[in-house]
């Protein structure tokens, strides 16, 4: 597996290390090749590590992934710091084994450059995976590539604990993720004045750490000044620290809703709404795909961006309504157990076999 890898934060990360233990999981013996950053990883997966920039890197990690039968490349085109397409694709067509190239995010307002680059890396690429059927539709009609070989696989989630689901006094609606510009946590901010007035004195929580970029610390101040200017700071919290897995699950289902309201309009998969789901809450959320797509079996609501009346009624709704919001929480809970990193494994797992058997008939 070629790709960011624990401890670096970010969401290609976390997803590339949570793939690696289900595939464990499944039998799969999971060698990672590290996209290097300050931080070292203790892991006995990582066999080595692409320092970004450098052709003799890329050509020793090429024949690392070479020793293996299969080899996953993650591809997230919104991500900084990471190898360019160019080093990628140096990589790619160095490897004598089949690849399965898993593109995180490629954005409706791509450029032409980013989707030349795309091409290129699909082209030698045995199987191209995507992460929801809406990234699917738009891939195969903005890139060109055999459509045969685009594979939809789900953003997979860590589903909890069986128990009981911790109460709180006053019902809590949650954003959760790293702050920063696109968030769109000011969208509730500003309803709070009406909501705060409801039985229960509801509180809405955002949780995660602030990026150390400029613009994130900026948008932090700008959503805690918005508070104070607004008098909610009895109803609005921001909690900055950072959790362990077992602890943001006992706080995402203590969650009376989960709220994304976020400022994109062409996100085709989300990780906090993947969560969401696997924690079995209600979901409100701005239309974009994934969330229109994920929820239109009634497990959340989804509401035009920039329109604070039907934010307001679709919360309002969760928070009075129990059950509505039974109702959604159960359909989460059904959708659950499909999104478990040990089914997604095993899909990648299937996709694996699938291009060793085709190889050795084609030998």
């Amino acid at each position: 597996m070629l790709g960011a890898y624990g401890p670096t934060p970010c969401g290609t990360s976390a997803f590339s290390s949570a793939l690696a233990g289900g595939l464990d999981a499944c039998g799969v013996t999971v060698n990672v090749v590290r996209v290097a950053d300050a931080v070292p990883s203790g892991s006995a997966r990582v066999v080595g590590e692409l320092v970004v920039d450098s052709t003799a890197s890329a050509a020793a990690c090429a024949g690392l992934l070479n020793s293996n039968d299969v080899v996953i490349v993650h591809h997230d085109e919104g991500r900084h710091g990471g190898p360019d397409a160019a080093q990628l694709l140096d990589i790619v067509e160095a490897l004598e084994v089949p690849t399965i190239l898993v593109v995180h995010e490629h954005a409706k307002s791509a450029t032409s450059q980013q989707r030349s680059d795309l091409e290129r890396l699909a082209a030698p690429a045995a199987q191209v995976v995507v992460l929801s059927e809406s990234a699917h539709t738009r891939f195969c009609a903005d890139v060109r590539v055999d459509r045969r070989k685009v594979l939809t696989i789900p953003h997979g989630a860590t589903l909890p604990p069986r128990g009981p689901i911790a109460k709180r006094n006053r019902p809590t609606m949650l954003t959760w993720g790293e702050l920063r510009p696109g968030k769109g946590v000011e969208r509730v901010i500003d309803v709070m004045g009406d909501l705060r007035q409801l039985n229960g004195r509801p509180r809405y929580v955002v949780a995660g750490q602030t990026p150390l970029a400029a613009d994130a610390q900026a948008y932090r101040d700008a959503c805690v000044e918005r508070v104070r200017s607004r008098g909610l700071t009895d109803a609005v919290y921001f909690e900055s620290g950072c959790r362990t897995m077992a602890g943001l699950s006992a706080l995402v289902r203590s969650a009376a809703v989960a709220v994304l309201p976020y400022d994109s309009t062409d996100q085709a998969a989300s990780a906090v709404l993947a969560d969401a789901i696997a924690n079995g809450r209600p979901v409100v959320a701005t239309a974009f795909p994934h969330a229109v797509e994920l929820l239109s079996t009634g497990a959340g609501i989804v509401v035009d961006h920039d329109d604070p009346d039907a934010l307001t009624a679709a919360l309002r709704s969760v928070l009075t309504q129990p059950r509505l919001a039974g109702g959604m929480a159960a359909e989460a809970r059904r959708l659950a157990p499909a999104m478990a990193w040990s089914v997604v494994a095993s899909s990648y797992r299937a996709a694996a076999y699938s291009l060793l058997s085709r190889r050795e008939k084609s030998a």
